[in-house]
């Protein structure tokens, strides 16, 4: 079809309709982001047939992205096996991308003055789709602990962290997502895998204004969480400090859940909140 444009000597000419196109090269992008963002914990490294698989894509278009991203230094290349992991230039970037956030400014003094009163691993963690990314952490002292780090994703629903920001968003369209989507992962014994479940545990996360995982997302290892909200009140974050799970006694729990809230209150600050009443 065409639209009608009107000559000088009265007649009409049909002038076909040039239909709205993407950006040049948008397609290409996309594909990239998608090879890159296959990429986590529990895949660190993938071969090109298995990727091809994952993304959807022909194995020739995932091999020639695999080649544009090896030559930009976002992604490296096993000569052994031949698999293909993330890079030092994306390293670079994603650090520099940390350190240009508010968040990290406001929080890595504190997260430091944590893992050192604590001994234990802090990290700060935000929520990504039903997963949490680790944004920062230290290392704590003890030779047994923690072992996330930067960059890492883990289910949101078995860890401290994922708890408090799956609470903040709690609502019918939360609810429902999850209820959708049926049982949760099971990662340990422990692990909270029905929805109804969760919910409930959400709740009392909610009350409490903390939240724990014991066993959850592997067993030995424990955490306590505290919200990170922003100047309008939103959660838009969440501090842990975790280790393994015999130094996690109910009482230590205690002292180390009134530790990591004491900090997290103060990133809060620094971000603009201001607490009602």
């Amino acid at each position: 079809m065409g639209q009608s444009v009107s000559r000088g000597d009265g007649t009409l000419t049909l002038v076909p309709k040039v239909a709205s196109a993407p950006y040049p090269g948008t397609q290409a992008v996309r594909r990239a982001f998608s090879v890159l963002k296959a990429f986590d914990s529990v895949h660190p490294e993938w071969s090109v047939s298995d990727l091809s698989r994952h993304i959807g894509l022909h194995k020739t278009t995932t091999f020639r992205l695999l080649g544009a991203l090896v030559h930009e230094g976002m992604l490296e290349r096993e000569e052994t096996s031949g698999t293909y992991r993330l890079g030092p230039e994306l390293i670079a970037l994603g650090s520099q991308a940390l350190r240009s956030t508010d968040l990290y400014n406001a929080s890595h003094a504190e997260l430091e003055a944590v893992a050192r009163d604590t001994g234990e691993a802090a990290t700060i963690e935000i929520l990504v789709g039903d997963e949490v990314v680790i944004l920062d952490e230290v290392r704590g002292r003890y030779l047994v602990g923690g072992r996330p780090d930067f960059g890492l994703r883990f289910p949101a629903h078995a860890t401290s962290t994922g708890k408090l920001l799956l609470a903040a968003e709690r609502g019918e369209n939360a609810t429902a997502k999850r209820a959708k989507k049926g049982r949760l992962a099971k990662l340990t014994s422990k692990t909270i895998t029905d929805p109804d479940e969760l919910e409930k545990e959400l709740a009392k996360v909610t009350r409490q204004g903390f939240a724990t995982a014991i066993d959850e997302i592997e067993e030995g290892f424990a955490a306590v969480g505290a919200p990170i909200r922003d100047f309008g009140g939103r959660t838009v974050a969440a501090m842990s400090v975790g280790g393994a799970r015999v130094r996690f006694t109910r009482a230590r729990i205690t002292e180390l859940t009134a530790r990591v809230r004491e900090a997290a209150d103060l990133v809060s600050r620094r971000l603009g909140y201001t607490p009602k009443g």
